[in-house]
């Protein structure tokens, strides 16, 4: 079986500024040259209408704010480095999972290997893991009954186009989707090429248990308690989605059948629907794109390739646990000097929550997002060539707070950085300025701030019993004379501020912010629950763009 040797990202980054690329060939296109297909945009969701308050405003509930850690950020000037101790010991809630693949764990893992456990990371991406403790790179020269320290649990396997198109297995099409019609899906067993297959990459992923030292006594089994597809190749010409989409579904139902019934797997793409970092309003009205539910269809070539008959009429949605809308941010996302109220405009909390909201329309599957907080890399943005620019303070507190509003299962915080050296010269070559260890990583302290103020003070609301009320948050801009109900998109390009709520049983938690705001600005907002039996009603003043985050007990 293959052993499948953590490593850097391909390229260390080669899957994102891949997909930033991919995105805009495909959303721009104008013409069906080259045999690729027009998306035809659908029409705009109906404008809510405001419900007019008949009697006058009940008594108002104070929320109860929630506590910011007082500490100290990491200052600007230094670099490759990030404090883990911004804010003390908590956990997140067994209903959630947040996977961390990202940059500095060698920072602090000698002498607290567990520490991101009590950060409220619940799993670690192999590349993260420490040889010999939690993943073996050579299991012959291990001593016999080792195994590793973190539960499969804890456990994520990210699976990039290297592994596919490196030998053994040598499979260009993980990198080319046009290849789709010469890549085979399973060869003869008696084939010397035999492991030149789809099946058999996908398949020997089973040899991870190897590498943790825990395979079952029925045979191996991959282990891993997530599984993370990063092809990032779906697109491609209108005579080849065929074979593309039944290479998909061979590849899914393969890695399925050869992993234990515990282990969840997604791609980050395809997914139900990909804003590419927007939220328009014509997102909200769009289905699934074709390849994430296309049923497998034999076509004049691929019995002999060896396509089985049991994945026809099977899609790629049939066989993954996991859909995994994202966003990615180019650097006008970070800019308040701009306009952002734009329907096409750039918005780090529109398209955050959008995204969700459409993908939530979508699809019944958990939700994991990627989510990385520096600018992802497309020179036709502002300052955004390369991945030298962080997420400011509030995007990145808001992002690990506002996120966990909309009902998602969980995270895949990622980086295309590693380890860490703190304190490095600045590179001569100023290509490489600003990047890896030349980058400010305070942006992690502030993340880090916002889930400690999330699941410290509120884990307990995350049993699996609340009620994530996403666009059916209700508030009044006008003091109370209208409520209103709108989406991500509504909000954004009314310039309006979003709040978002949960309610479980008589409490309610309450998310708030004014994207963009200026330091000294004040923003007013009524919020009120009227359902199920309950009059809550309260008002949330807010400060410059500060993260609000308040709880209250709603009267009956």
């Amino acid at each position: 079986m293959t052993n499948l040797t953590p490593g850097p990202s391909p390229s260390e980054g080669e899957g994102r500024n891949y997909m930033m690329k991919i995105a805009f060939l495909f959303t721009a296109l104008a013409a069906t040259a080259g045999g690729f297909f027009l998306v035809n945009r659908p029409a705009v969701p109906a404008e809510p209408v405001g419900l007019v308050m008949q009697s006058q405003l009940p008594p108002l509930t104070p929320l109860t704010p929630t506590p910011r850690a007082n500490f100290k950020p990491t200052p600007a000037n230094r670099k490759g480095f990030w404090n883990i101790d911004v804010v003390g010991d908590f956990q997140l809630p067994a209903t959630k999972a947040l996977i961390f693949s990202a940059a500095g764990r060698n920072l602090h893992v000698d002498y607290a290997w567990d520490k991101l456990f009590q950060r409220g990371f619940s799993a670690i991406d192999q590349t993260r893991m420490v040889a010999g403790k939690e993943y073996l790179y050579d299991p012959g020269t291990t001593p016999r009954g080792w195994t590793s320290r973190l539960k499969p649990s804890q456990r994520a396997l990210t699976m990039y186009q290297n592994y596919f198109t490196s030998e053994p297995f040598g499979l260009g099409w993980s990198r080319n989707s046009e290849m789709a019609r010469e890549t085979w899906y399973r060869r003869p067993q008696q084939d010397r090429q035999a492991r030149k297959s789809l099946f058999n990459a996908s398949m020997e992923v089973c040899g991870q248990c190897v590498n943790y030292g825990d395979c079952p006594p029925t045979g191996m089994k991959n282990t891993n308690g997530f599984v993370f597809l990063d092809l990032e190749n779906d697109g491609t010409s209108a005579g080849n989605q065929q074979e593309h989409a039944n290479l998909y579904v061979m590849m899914a139902k393969t890695i399925k059948e050869n992993a234990m019934p515990y282990t969840q797997l997604g791609s980050i793409t395809p997914m139900p629907h990909n804003s590419f970092g927007y939220s328009r309003a014509s997102d909200y009205t769009t289905g699934a794109e074709w390849l994430w539910n296309k049923p497998a269809k034999h076509t004049a070539t691929s019995r002999q390739r060896g396509m089985p008959d049991e994945i026809v009429d099977k899609s790629f949605a049939d066989y993954v646990d996991l859909a995994m809308p994202g966003t990615y941010y180019f650097y006008p996302d970070f800019d308040y000097s701009i306009p952002h109220n734009a329907d096409n405009a750039r918005h780090w909390l529109g398209s955050l929550l959008g995204e969700q909201e459409v993908n939530l329309a979508i699809t019944n599957k958990r939700r994991v997002a990627w989510q990385w907080l520096f600018n992802t890399q497309n020179a036709d943005f502002n300052k955004s060539a390369r991945a030298s620019n962080a997420a400011p303070p509030a995007i990145a507190e808001g992002m690990s707070v506002f996120y966990w509003f909309t009902g998602a299962y969980g995270v895949l915080f990622w980086d295309d950085h590693n380890q860490l050296v703190p304190d490095q010269p600045s590179p001569a070559d100023p290509n490489l300025k600003d990047l890896g260890n030349d980058r400010n990583y305070t942006c992690y302290e502030h993340y880090i701030h916002g889930l400690w103020r999330l699941f410290k003070h509120h884990g307990d609301l995350f049993n699996g019993r609340e009620t994530y009320l996403n666009q059916n948050t209700e508030c009044s801009y006008d003091g109370g004379k209208t409520w209103y109900k709108y989406n991500a998109n509504q909000l954004k390009t009314k310039s309006l501020p979003f709040v978002r709520a949960i309610v479980n049983g008589d409490q309610i938690l309450v998310s708030a912010t004014m994207p963009y705001a200026r330091p000294n600005q004040q923003t007013n907002v009524l919020v009120r629950y009227v359902e199920n039996g309950y009059q809550f009603y309260s008002q949330i003043q807010l400060k410059g763009d500060e993260i609000y985050l308040g709880r209250a007990k709603m009267g009956q």
